[in-house]
């Protein structure tokens, strides 16, 4: 599969879509991230668009340019962020904020260990919590990731994977 033969299957009624994911995922549209990133990014947000053909897609796209450690990641990422984003979103949301002092008792520890650079995982993270719409882990992974030295053109750059891979999903399911 290829990035033309993915542009294919989106329907010209998203021709502004199909143009964004040319730019996306390359290093020159996603400024200060690289090839690597991009992929992993792009897959953790396929997998939390929950779109199948999407995902089968990217995967047959990206071949064997991330090595397997960066799948089990993008998987981790969208796996995790699942969890994290209902139950932060929840004290993010609700008014009685007694429910932020009390333990999360759920487990996260791939995301101390994700099995590729924290920095990479947390960015994945980012396009996952935004697609998720949680608000607080997005604050919380832009904070570590500046943390880390990482530019806020590089933040916008992984929303705009997100936003554009999510549009992608969406996309193809309206054109069926």
């Amino acid at each position: 599969m290829s990035l033309d033969a993915l542009k294919a299957k989106i329907g010209d009624f998203a021709k502004d879509i199909r143009l964004n994911i040319s730019t996306v995922l390359t290093p020159e549209g996603a400024p200060d991230l690289t090839q690597a990133q991009i992929y992993t990014i792009a897959l953790a947000c396929a997998y939390a668009t929950k779109n199948a053909s999407l995902v089968a897609d990217l995967k047959a796209m990206i071949g064997e340019e991330l090595p397997p450690e960066a799948y089990e990641a993008a998987k981790a990422a969208a796996a995790i962020m699942a969890m994290n984003n209902i139950y932060y979103r929840f004290l993010h949301m609700v008014e009685d904020k007694e429910y932020s002092k009390m333990p999360a008792r759920l487990r996260m520890n791939v995301i101390a260990s994700p099995g590729i650079a924290k920095v990479d995982f947390e960015l994945a993270s980012l396009g996952v919590s935004a697609i998720n719409g949680c608000g607080m882990c997005m604050e919380a992974h832009v904070h570590e990731v500046l943390k880390a030295g990482v530019s806020k053109t590089a933040v916008q750059s992984a929303i705009r994977i997100a936003a554009v891979v999510h549009a992608v999903a969406q996309a193809l399911v309206i054109g069926v």
